[in-house]
C-alpha cells in the first residue's frame, strides 16, 4: 500500500492521540503512529523530535529520562493537562474538517 504524506498540522493529533494511552519515547510514538495506520503513515525521526520539542515547548507534553524496553536511555513523553484540552480541541476540529472535505469531495 502507498504510505502517506501527513497533512501539515496532524502530526501534533496523532502524537497527542498516542500519549494518551501513556508515556511513550519518540521513536515508540512513531512506531505506535505506523502501526494503528496499518503502515500508511511513517513518522520520520526528522519529524517526530521537532514535533515533540515544539508540543513540550507549548506546554502540551512534558518529558523525563527513563529507560527503553531494549534498556537504553531514551526521554518519555507524556500528555499534561494543556495537552488534554488540545487533543480535545483537535479531535472536535477533525472531524468537522472530515465532514468538510467528505461533502466537498461527494459533490458532482
Amino acid at each position: 500500500m502507498e504510505k502517506l504524506d501527513l497533512l501539515q498540522g496532524t502530526l501534533d493529533m496523532l502524537v497527542l492521540r498516542v500519549l494518551g494511552g501513556g508515556p511513550m519515547h519518540g521513536w515508540g510514538i512513531a512506531a505506535r503512529i505506523q502501526l494503528l495506520s496499518k503502515d500508511v503513515l511513517v513518522v520520520e525521526e526528522g519529524s517526530i523530535y521537532p514535533a515533540l520539542y515544539r508540543m513540550e515547548q507549548k506546554g502540551w507534553i512534558k518529558a523525563e529520562w527513563g529507560q527503553s524496553e531494549n534498556n537504553r536511555r531514551a526521554r518519555f513523553y507524556d500528555l499534561t493537562k494543556d495537552g488534554r484540552k488540545q487533543l480535545a480541541a483537535e479531535a472536535r476540529d477533525w472531524g468537522r474538517l472530515c465532514v468538510a472535505i467528505s461533502a466537498i469531495m461527494q459533490e458532482g
